[in-house]
């Protein structure tokens, strides 16, 4: 009800105002005076008020940058997210000192070249000094800024070291995956074909395709069943014949990925990502040690998701059917942070930046900075929990039964049994 009061008085208002520029128009014309014509107190007056505005808007400016600049983005805690900074702030400088300067001139000049009736205005139509300084200046400012730019862009998307940790984050509705190479240091290869229950990544290893290829097969059969001896309309039927049909070419296409695995295999040995997957760390957190470079791939299941990191000042989309690479190095641990935003509660946070369904905004995960005594801790304890568990160790063969009779030979031949 209060809203559909507003929108009535909004509404009248309007209205008001409209019948009374209608009655201003009424009485101009019955005073015989024209609607283009300004009085020289009306000139004056506007005048004045563009003086008055030039403080009024600089004061309301500035009340903005009082009033919000906490909202603006938090300290940096990366090596790249302060160089960023420097390249943000280096425009911002050259943007206020240009929207000073031409809100000055602007409005001291309207001010102060009021209309009058005995001053000519000066007509010049064409000045070649003045366009090549007007050309020539913003050309060179944005030349500047632009290498500036290219040089920090460079820097960031560099190739990370070899030394650096690598993690990967795999985005889907809605939520996070980290990944994390095991005992081996590498990453297995992943398929998304292998996605199940037990598989959220669709690594490819020997047991995970076996276990796919189980699973088809089962599903295959229990639709094959259902054809066979279960009573369904012809549409029911229909729909269940080609879930079946794909679901052969499904297992058809892991058949062909598990050949190109062996292939692989027996071509690379060792060095195959094939055989990396299994000691994956596969894990809902997501940690990373201080002053050390960190190598991020990113993936999407489903549809684009944009990993975003805001005190790390890194941003990359999570684009399906691709890798996509970020690298950083942090430099404020959290319980560092904690005590410079001076909130104990903390913690560095992932976002998804991309709307990406109903529960965008629920796309979230703690992102934890330590020393690298800490991580190394953290990282021992989630080695511990591989993407599969190595086989069991064969038991030791059994220790042949001892007698307890021991037949010891004298030195005269004669034998004697002792217990």
């Amino acid at each position: 009800m209060s809203k559909l009061l507003i929108l009535i008085v909004v509404v009248l208002g309007v209205l008001a105002i409209a019948q009374l520029a209608r009655v201003y128009e009424l009485t101009s014309r019955l005073r015989g005076k024209r609607e283009e014509e300004i009085s020289d107190s009306d000139n004056r007056f506007n005048a004045r008020m563009m003086w008055l505005f030039l403080p009024v808007y600089f004061g309301f400016f500035a009340w903005l940058m009082w009033a919000y600049g906490d909202k603006m983005l938090p300290v940096a805690a990366s090596e790249h997210g302060v160089e960023t900074d420097w390249l943000m702030n280096f425009n911002w400088a050259i943007l206020f000192t240009v929207f000073i300067i031409t809100n000055v001139l602007l409005f001291w000049f309207a001010g102060k070249y009021v209309y009058s009736k005995d001053r000519r205005a000066f007509w010049q139509p064409h000045n070649n000094k003045l366009e090549l300084a007007w050309t020539v200046a913003p050309a060179s400012v944005l030349a500047v800024i632009i290498i500036y730019g290219l040089n920090t862009w460079a820097a960031i998307t560099a190739p990370a070291s070899p030394e650096a940790v690598q993690v990967e984050l795999y985005g889907r509705q809605f939520d996070w995956t980290a990944r994390y190479p095991g005992a081996d240091g590498g990453m297995g290869a992943t398929d998304v074909r292998l996605i199940n229950g037990t598989n959220p990544l669709g690594i490819v290893t020997r047991e995970s395709v076996a276990t796919r290829l189980a699973e088809l097969d089962k599903e295959i059969a229990a639709g094959d069943s259902t054809l066979a001896h279960e009573i369904i309309s012809e549409i029911k039927q229909a729909e269940l014949t080609e879930q079946v049909e794909r679901l052969r070419r499904h297992k058809q296409r892991i058949i062909n990925l598990r050949t190109l695995m062996e292939h692989d295999i027996a071509e690379k040995g060792v060095a195959s990502t094939y055989l990396h997957g299994a000691d994956d760390v596969v894990i809902k957190e997501f940690h990373l040690p201080v002053h050390q470079e960190a190598k991020i791939m990113i993936r999407s299941q489903d549809v684009i998701h944009s990993v975003y990191l805001p005190h790390m000042r890194a941003q990359m989309n999570a684009v399906p059917g691709m890798t996509t690479l970020i690298k950083m190095t942090p430099t404020i641990t959290t319980d560092s942070m904690r005590l410079v935003t001076k909130n104990e509660a903390f913690d560095y946070i992932l976002l998804c930046n991309k709307i990406c369904g109903a529960s965008h905004y629920n796309m979230q995960m703690p992102l934890v900075v330590t020393d690298a005594a800490a991580y190394d801790t953290w990282y021992a304890e989630a080695m511990t929990k591989p993407f599969q568990a190595p086989p069991a160790a064969p038991a030791p063969p059994a220790a042949p039964a001892v007698d307890s009779t021991v037949v010891a030979a004298t030195a005269t031949g004669t034998v004697a049994q002792v217990k």
